[in-house]
């Protein structure tokens, strides 16, 4: 299976671009056009033909999920063969229970959209809970990892850092990572007791006189983070960085990092933001031209 071009929306260009070149086929723009009422007008190119790709990261998604099944269903108004959803970052992943009576199932709603909207979904490392892989969410969905992207980075950028779990959940990513770039590492304890109430606890190693870098797959609040460096500033590292696959970068998370002494953040391209050093196309190629041999 060839693609033979990658869709963007608005503001994506970059990052479609980057995708394109490695499945070395053109790129195209959908058209959303605003109405001042709030509806939107979703154009595609009308000449499409052949396995289409859709880029759009879905953070901000309620925004963003009406114009891509817009988008979604007229492109296979065309010629096409098969639409794929390429979004690094995927949303609602989180509410994946009804913790109380009456509650929307988020997680399982989005789900059936998209895999109603398109033949394949790619995103990287999807936040997930209580369930063990995407496609109990998506059934033709692909989870990739940024880990190996990360742990490249890390090697490029030289030194002999600790890099720091903020909890139990970042073992995955944090662990994974470490062992490709030959670095210590370590696991805190997490306490949530609310949105941006968090108690972290570092694990026992030495970070005194260390350099340490923080890893996650979501920085939202910088809570989670921020406490973490705190705790490692009292212990005497002597600079704290952060890792993270998705910047979402919610209200005050920049000041509250900066607060906390975090030098910088370093992230994938899945969300752009300005912080972007690790890019993710060759990832996503990868994940494309297997779904084509399967």
């Amino acid at each position: 299976m060839n693609i033979s071009t990658v869709l963007y929306f608005p503001g994506f260009e970059e990052p479609a671009s980057r995708l394109a070149s490695e499945l070395s086929c053109k790129t195209d723009k959908v058209s959303v056009h605003r109405f001042p009422d709030g509806e939107s007008l979703v154009r595609v190119p009308p000449d499409l033909s052949g396995n289409v790709l859709v880029y759009l990261s879905l953070d901000h998604p309620d925004s963003r999920l009406v114009p891509l099944g817009f988008a979604a269903s007229a492109a296979r108004q065309s010629a096409v063969s098969r639409v794929i959803l390429v979004a690094p970052y995927l949303c609602y992943m989180r509410q994946d229970k009804a913790f109380h009576r009456g509650e929307a199932v988020s997680q399982r709603i989005v789900g059936t959209w998209l895999s109603d909207w398109f033949d394949n979904v790619v995103t990287v490392d999807a936040h997930l809970h209580r369930i063990s892989t995407i496609r109990e969410v998506i059934p033709c969905g692909v989870n990739i990892t940024a880990a190996p992207y990360m742990a490249e980075f890390l090697k490029k950028r030289g030194g002999n850092p600790i890099l720091l779990g903020p909890d139990e959940e970042s073992l995955q990513w944090v662990s994974q990572i470490a062992r490709a770039a030959g670095l210590e590492y370590g696991v805190g304890k997490k306490e949530r007791h609310g949105d941006r109430d968090v108690i972290v606890t570092l694990p026992d190693i030495d970070v005194k006189g260390r350099e340490v870098i923080i890893v996650d797959d979501v920085l939202s609040s910088g809570m989670t983070v921020a406490r973490a460096a705190v705790a490692c500033r009292k212990q005497g590292a002597s600079r704290v960085f952060c890792m993270v696959t998705h910047a979402l970068f919610a209200g005050q998370a920049e000041k509250v990092l900066e607060e906390a002494g975090v030098e910088s953040v370093i992230s994938s391209d899945t969300i752009i933001h300005y912080t972007n050093r690790i890019f993710m196309a060759a990832g996503l190629a990868r994940a494309v031209k297997e779904i084509a041999e399967s």
